[in-house]
C-alpha cells in the first residue's frame, strides 16, 4: 500500500474547504467520479504557462485525499466482501504510488503531463460501467449508503512542502517504472536537451605571425 502520511510539520488542508466542492454524487460511483472532475478542472487550470502554482496545490491536496479514500476505504471495503482483494487492485495501487512520488517534487509541465497520463487509463478503470466503483457498490448491497458516509467523512491529508532533493525525481521514476510508466516522462530538462556547443578557442595574440 502507497505510503501517504507526510512527515511532521506537515500542514493539512482545511476539510470543510474540501467538503464543500467535493461531489455531490448520492452513490459511491457519483461521489468519486464527481472528485475526479473536479481534480481534472484544477489540473487544467494549473498547466497554464506559468504554472498555476495556487491550483495545482489545491490539485495536490484533493488528489492526495482522493487516494487515501481509495487506498483506505474502498479497496479493503471490497477485499472484505469478497474475501480477497479486486483483480485490479495491485494495478490501482502501483498507480498510486506513482501519482503519489509525482506529487513530492515542485510542479513541472513534464510532471503535470505525467499525471495526466496516469489518471486517463486510472480513472477509467475505475468510472466504467463494469468499473471499481460499480464493481464496489454491488458488493457493498446495502452497505453501500454506509460506505459513501465514510468517504464522504474522509480528513484531508496533511502535505508537506515540496522537496526538490537529488533522491526525489529517481525515486518518482522508479516508481513510473513499477506501475509500467516509461520513467522518461519526468526527465529532467538537462537530459533531454543537448548540450551547448563549445565556444571556439581563442587565438593566441603571441602566436600570430607579424606582417
Amino acid at each position: 500500500m502507497v505510503r501517504l502520511a507526510f512527515p511532521l510539520g506537515a500542514k493539512a488542508c482545511d476539510l470543510r474547504t474540501i467538503d464543500a466542492m467535493a461531489g455531490t454524487g448520492d452513490s459511491i460511483t457519483g461521489y468519486l467520479t464527481a472528485d475526479h472532475e473536479h481534480l481534472a478542472e484544477l489540473l487544467a487550470r494549473a498547466e497554464g504557462r506559468p504554472l498555476d502554482l495556487e491550483a495545482y496545490g489545491e490539485f495536490r491536496r484533493r488528489l492526495l485525499r482522493h487516494i487515501a479514500m481509495e487506498e483506505k476505504i474502498l479497496l479493503p471495503a471490497a477485499a472484505r466482501a469478497r474475501g480477497e482483494p479486486l483483480p485490479v487492485a495491485a494495478r490501482l495501487r502501483a498507480d498510486h504510488g506513482a501519482l503519489a512520488a509525482l506529487l513530492v517534487p515542485s510542479p513541472t509541465h513534464a510532471i503535470v503531463n505525467a499525471i495526466r497520463t496516469i489518471l486517463a487509463g486510472h480513472n477509467l478503470l475505475e468510472e466504467s460501467h463494469d468499473g471499481v466503483y460499480a464493481s464496489v457498490e454491488r458488493l457493498a448491497g446495502s452497505e453501500a449508503s454506509a460506505l459513501l458516509a465514510q468517504l464522504r467523512a474522509a480528513p484531508a491529508v496533511p502535505v508537506s512542502p515540496y522537496n526538490d532533493g537529488p533522491r526525489t525525481i529517481p525515486a518518482a521514476q522508479r516508481a513510473l517504472t513499477r506501475a509500467g510508466y516509461d520513467p522518461a516522462l519526468i526527465d529532467p530538462p538537462a537530459a533531454t536537451e543537448p548540450a551547448a556547443a563549445a565556444p571556439p578557442p581563442r587565438a593566441d595574440s603571441r602566436s600570430r605571425r607579424a606582417d
